[in-house]
């Protein structure tokens, strides 16, 4: 285990948790409000979907050889689905939002040839016709959240996605999906990974929430058992990224270095931590490993993968749990919002109050932009915004939920929490 050399910097943890403190809760709602207002203002692209923004929240320009700017199909689901939070928070405005991705998901990213979605098109033509499992599962939010708030497409959405997931990507042996295809549904490779599953793990609650259908949730379950009761339990409580096509940790895979990075993601385990404790709560608190797998992941996960000298989450560790990819991504930050006040709202250890409390400090301090709003994606490991991965503000969907996240109980998602009218 990687031994810190100074322990974290002190936070108070006196008092009632933050998330019960009115002004604290005004304050993350005030946040999540700012992201989408930014967002709502600049991101509709006429073309059709939405265009990546700048720094200074500006549309970029498309690239040399594009057909307008490219739309990432998980960036046009996100988006979707964040929209759709906004709706049930009362944004005016939030259904034309929505109504312009899911016209675009449809008309855009479907394959009418072949069937399922391209993961990057511009106006006129795919630029990347792969048909990714990852870039599925958040076609299934998307088409959940807005049938949760009522969107006249979203059953068509919903039944064609769960379609392609269950006759394409679905491996029931398994219980999880294989990953990515060519356009005509040959297969590109035998790998398998753990973050299309933790994704369809999220996406699949949605869509039992959203359809009262439990084979969602029993699909949730099944991946969970797979990647976190079995391999995470087996790794030391780290969640393995990369496997083979049986399903055997694959150590030595080195690939993208945003989606598929060597080593361990301690932002996923983080994630992991906080939708085991939904995915118990949703199965009626049947399954006592995820609240005990939950808690082992987040403790191992702050105690290696956070530098206790300058903060924040390292992007990757290798596999003595020695810091390999230095920079510090914005997301493993909301993560581990979301999943310490998840955890601390079902245990009352005080530990889950500190670390909520230390990773938001981190992340106002350096990560929240004070010129122009929104979060910086990345920081180089002397904490300074670089664009080494992302460029601009190109997310809107882990900072939002870190936002709003705490505001809802534990038994579902933010989407079934403020469509109950509870939580702010």
């Amino acid at each position: 285990m990687h031994v810190a050399e100074s322990r974290p910097a002190w936070v108070g943890t006196t008092g009632p948790r933050f998330v019960e403190r009115p002004t604290h809760r005004r304050w993350l709602l005030d946040e999540a409000t700012r992201l989408i207002a930014q967002v709502q203002s600049n991101a509709l692209n006429p073309a059709g979907g939405f265009s990546p923004l700048a720094t200074d929240w500006q549309k970029l320009p498309p690239r040399p050889g594009q057909a307008g700017v490219e739309r990432l199909l998980h960036d046009t689901t996100r988006t979707v689905h964040c929209f759709a939070i906004a709706h049930l928070l009362g944004t005016p405005g939030a259904d034309r939002v929505i109504d312009h991705g899911m016209d675009f998901l449809w008309k855009g990213h479907r394959d009418l040839q072949h069937g399922g979605y391209f993961w990057s098109v511009d106006d006129t033509k795919p630029i990347d016709p792969t048909k990714l499992a990852y870039g599925h599962a958040f076609v299934l939010l998307a088409a959940s959240s807005a049938k949760v708030v009522g969107h006249p497409d979203a059953d068509r959405l919903l039944a064609d996605v769960t379609e392609v997931l269950g006759t394409r990507f679905w491996e029931a042996k398994q219980g999880a999906t294989s990953e990515e295809y060519a356009p005509d549904w040959q297969k590109i490779s035998t790998y398998r990974g753990q973050n299309s599953n933790m994704h369809l793990t999220e996406a699949t609650m949605a869509a039992f929430e959203a359809t009262g259908d439990r084979s969602y949730l029993e699909m949730g379950e099944n991946i969970a058992a797979l990647i976190i009761e079995r391999h995470a339990r087996e790794q030391g409580w780290r969640v393995a990224e990369h496997f083979t096509e049986n399903w055997e940790v694959d150590r030595a895979y080195s690939g993208d270095p945003m989606f598929r990075p060597a080593g361990t993601t301690p932002g996923h385990a983080l994630e992991w931590s906080r939708l085991l404790i939904q995915l118990w709560e949703l199965g009626g608190r049947r399954h006592d490993w995820m609240k005990e797998a939950a808690k082992r992941l987040f403790l191992n996960t702050v105690a290696t993968g956070w530098d206790n000298r300058s903060g924040g989450f390292y992007y990757t560790l290798d596999w003595n749990d020695q810091p390999d990819q230095t920079d510090r991504f914005w997301w493993p930050c909301a993560e581990g919002i979301a999943a310490a006040a998840t955890i601390g709202s079902v245990d009352p250890d005080p530990i889950f109050e500190e670390w909520y409390r230390r990773i938001w400090d981190f992340t106002r301090t350096h990560l929240i932009d004070p010129v122009h709003g929104g979060w910086f994606p990345e920081l180089g490991p002397d904490l300074k915004p670089i664009t080494r991965v992302f460029e601009g503000k190109p997310d809107l969907y882990h900072a939002l939920q870190a936002c709003l996240i705490p505001l809802v109980p534990t038994t579902g998602s933010v989407t079934r929490g403020l469509g109950a009218g509870v939580g702010v």
